[in-house]
């Protein structure tokens, strides 16, 4: 049997295909390259170029490769940008997760592993954060990730569908094999945007906000690395294999770092004092986002093996050195990136 993983031409989607293939799973990844890399897919990983949200070609693949499960991280991430844009994800997170979710049911697919985020508790009253606190977005990317979670459980309750719900808090890092890493040229995330500060690629990183209720005035977030993410999605694969029952659970280590103290992090490991300017707090950014993740640890056995910060950074620093390098590379050795335009 085959397992479907959408967006795995992406950032978390790329690690979850190479940590299916090397555990000796079949699968197939359906990816529109909006912002993802074909040549960030594993070799045995076949990639079908086009949308979750195509009912007609993923009712094909389903059919055709004889798929099992699927794994859906094809979304827009950026909060900011949900802010600007919102029709935009809504349609492309919960209209075609809506879709795709359609196709599972009437194809006979009964596993689905599900992306969301912790943006879906909004700014939490309580840290660490518990699966049951109330959920309260502040921004249309955490309403289009939980209206999405509501679906599932309401077609999992309806038909014979069982899902894991896996709620990310900060995911950072890369394959610590140097395979793939956060690529996009439109980075957002604050370790990948600080270790591009860090090797000259950018001349200053911008702090959005230090005047919130914390320490040291700026947002405070639960840094989880990438490969222990995907080990979380491994986990709740095995978990649905054996029958046991649909679950919603949180992906973090518990505790958190602000964006100052990421920023020195950085800054150890790269050996740079790169520049570092304050501005206006974004739209759509909670004060602190801590995950209690005991749910998952428990019911998963997931055992976390990267929970480290300088090992996170180190991890991240050195994918954007082999990132430059491969750019940098001869036409006949560097990969050829077949992203269009532009959220993971």
């Amino acid at each position: 049997m085959t397992v479907l993983v959408t967006g795995g031409a992406g950032y978390i989607g790329s690690h979850m295909v190479l940590e299916l293939v090397d555990a000796g799973e079949r699968v197939v990844v359906l990816d529109n390259l909006s912002t993802g890399f074909a040549w960030a897919v594993a070799d045995r990983a076949p990639l079908i170029v086009g949308d979750a949200g195509d009912q007609a070609l993923v009712t094909r693949l389903i059919r055709d490769h004889g798929i099992e499960a699927i794994i859906h991280f094809a979304a827009s991430i950026v909060v900011p940008d949900s802010v600007r844009d919102p029709l935009a994800y809504y349609r492309n997170n919960t209209v075609n997760s809506r879709s795709l979710i359609e196709c599972a049911v009437n194809n006979g697919v009964r596993k689905f592993i599900f992306s969301s985020t912790a943006s879906v508790y909004g700014d939490p009253t309580e840290v660490p954060v518990k699966e049951d606190a109330p959920t309260q977005p502040i921004s249309p990317y955490g309403w289009s990730k939980l209206m999405s979670e509501v679906i599932l459980r309401d077609v999992g309750r309806a038909h014979d569908l069982r899902y894991v719900i896996l709620r990310y808090f900060n995911v950072a890092g890369a394959d610590p094999r140097r395979r793939t890493g956060q690529s996009s040229k439109v980075a957002t995330h604050l370790i990948k945007v600080a270790v591009e500060a860090a090797l000259g690629l950018r001349s200053a990183l911008e702090v959005f906000g230090a005047d919130y209720p914390t320490p040291d005035g700026t947002c405070i977030r639960d840094y989880v690395h990438v490969s222990d993410l995907t080990r979380a999605h491994s986990d709740a694969l095995r978990h649905l294999r054996s029958g046991a029952p649909s679950q919603t659970l949180n992906c973090g280590y518990g505790h958190g770092f602000s964006v100052l103290e990421v920023i020195e992090a950085v800054k150890r490991a790269s050996g740079v004092d790169f520049k570092v300017e304050i501005a206006p707090r974004r739209a759509g950014d909670p004060t602190r986002l801590i995950a209690d993740s005991y749910r998952a640890r428990t019911t998963l056995g997931w055992q976390p093996r990267f929970d480290d910060l300088s090992t996170i950074v180190a991890h991240a620093l050195a994918w954007e050195r082999e990132l430059m390098m491969r750019q940098t590379a001869p036409p006949e050795c560097a990969p050829v990136a077949t992203a269009t335009v532009a959220p993971n």
